[in-house]
């Protein structure tokens, strides 16, 4: 049997969404007998009354339900394997438009696959998301290429996100 991580993520996702969850990521990492399935799971934004952000008890009950029904179903063939379940963290990936989407106002620090204006990293205000453009308040004291003037009022950028290679949240405290 072979490793199918498109099945891994319809059950984990299926168990968050009953669990009022949301599944961010799913990665298996390692080999032998060192392999990791790490679990990324977020909460949408809390209902009236409801603790925000992902618990340690949410964990252990997403992990405790999905290692069962992977274990049963025999999702993860070859042996032994950790099952790690996480929140995403203040400096979460963001990979899919729905992400981009919801954290429209929020600091991003991102790398781009081909350079835009000669520069693949940009740090700023994530400023809009539509029809798979993102649209960067780029920090006024961008870090990137020596010599430039961090004087300058703060930009404002258009990427394609077919383009972004990696993009995190940078957390403002």
């Amino acid at each position: 049997m072979v490793f199918d991580i498109e099945r891994v993520r319809e059950v984990a996702g299926r168990v968050a969404v009953s669990c009022g969850l949301e599944l961010v990521d799913v990665e298996l990492l390692g080999g032998g007998k060192a392999r990791r399935l790490r679990i990324v799971i977020d909460k949408p934004a809390a209902a009236a009354g409801a603790p925000a952000g992902v618990t340690h008890e949410d964990c252990a009950n997403l992990s405790r339900e999905v290692g069962t029904i992977l274990d049963v179903e025999d999702t993860v063939p070859g042996g032994s394997y950790v099952l790690e379940v996480s929140s995403p963290g203040l400096d979460r990936k963001l990979t899919r438009p729905q992400d981009y989407e919801r954290f429209v106002g929020s600091r991003v620090k991102l790398t781009t696959r081909a350079p835009v204006n000669g520069d693949r990293f940009f740090e700023g205000r994530l400023a809009s998301f539509d029809l798979g453009r993102l649209r960067l308040e780029l920090s006024s004291g961008k870090k990137g290429k020596k010599g430039r003037s961090g004087n300058a009022a703060p930009q404002s950028l258009e990427i394609e996100l077919g383009n972004v290679e990696k993009a995190n949240l940078v957390p403002e405290i």
